[in-house]
């Protein structure tokens, strides 16, 4: 190959996919042989992480990924999906309208939880008692990021989100299996109480905090975390978008025509509410 042939064939590089006439394979595995015989999460693990998972850790990671895929209309990702659609987008513009509001405040607490939960593990390694280093790496967080801390709280669901408890016991089903260590379940519930403790009334862990506890567990890096929430979103998405696609509407805004918003500046209209 000529020196400019190799400047263009090396100007992307990657070990995730070999291609030929004929021919695929996606981390030297051929196409034929993984169709068929591997799940859809295995085929995450390894596009993602280069090597295939037990059957074990597929599962575990199903199961985080089954438990995130929807939160109803009025979850902003979800609610953007279905208002694009009606202002003519396809599904695919739908889809990435709701992905690219996935961000730090709507769908990114599991990367940041993921991190939180990374800085007591490793103040624990260092010899840290485990509830003196969930309390000190919480102070933390909210003096350097914000008061908010991640994968805890929700609106809604409390004093519990039902998919929080059934997700820490798959993981300490996992680790009772040798398939996890089951530590930062531990972490997850540490922080878990001196939040409760803190704020005197459950602090309830949501999806974020449970998807990061099982990512964690996995070894999945946080900025894979909140990947890993948008490929799970999408399936609640995808099928929003879809439904509004087939109940119709046109140009439909966040709340009904009949309600206004509220005026705060000057000259307010005479009768306006």
């Amino acid at each position: 190959m000529s020196e400019t042939g190799r400047d263009v064939s090396d100007w992307w590089t990657t070990e995730i996919i070999d291609m030929a006439p004929g021919q695929i394979r996606f981390r030297g595995h051929a196409i034929e042989d993984l169709i068929g015989n591997v799940t859809f999460p295995q085929m995450i693990w390894l596009m993602t992480r280069g090597a295939m998972p037990t059957e074990a850790e597929a599962r575990l990671l199903e199961c985080a990924l089954v438990a995130a895929v929807d939160h109803g209309p009025q979850a902003p990702s979800i609610a953007a999906a279905r208002m694009a659609v009606t202002c003519g987008l396809g599904l695919n513009g739908a889809m990435a309208s709701a992905v690219n509001m996935l961000d730090d405040v709507h769908g990114g607490a599991g990367e940041q939880a993921v991190e939180l939960f990374s800085w007591i593990d490793e103040a624990v390694r260092a010899g840290s008692d485990l509830d003196e280093a969930a309390a000190t790496m919480i102070d933390r967080w909210q003096n350097e990021r914000t008061r908010f801390v991640p994968g805890f709280g929700h609106r809604f669901h409390k004093p519990e989100d039902p998919r929080a408890p059934l997700l820490l016991g798959l993981v300490d089903e996992a680790a009772e299996a040798g398939t996890v260590s089951g530590r930062f379940a531990e972490i997850g519930r540490a922080v878990q109480t001196i939040l409760n403790a803190r704020k005197g009334k459950p602090v309830p862990m949501n999806i974020d905090g449970a998807t990061a506890v099982v990512y964690a567990e996995l070894g999945f890096a946080g900025q894979l975390a909140r990947g890993l929430f948008c490929l799970s979103r999408s399936v609640g998405v995808i099928a929003h978008a879809w439904e509004q696609m087939n109940q119709g509407g046109r140009n439909k805004g966040p709340t009904p025509p009949a309600y206004r918003w509220t005026y705060t500046g000057p000259n307010p209209i005479e009768g306006e509410n």
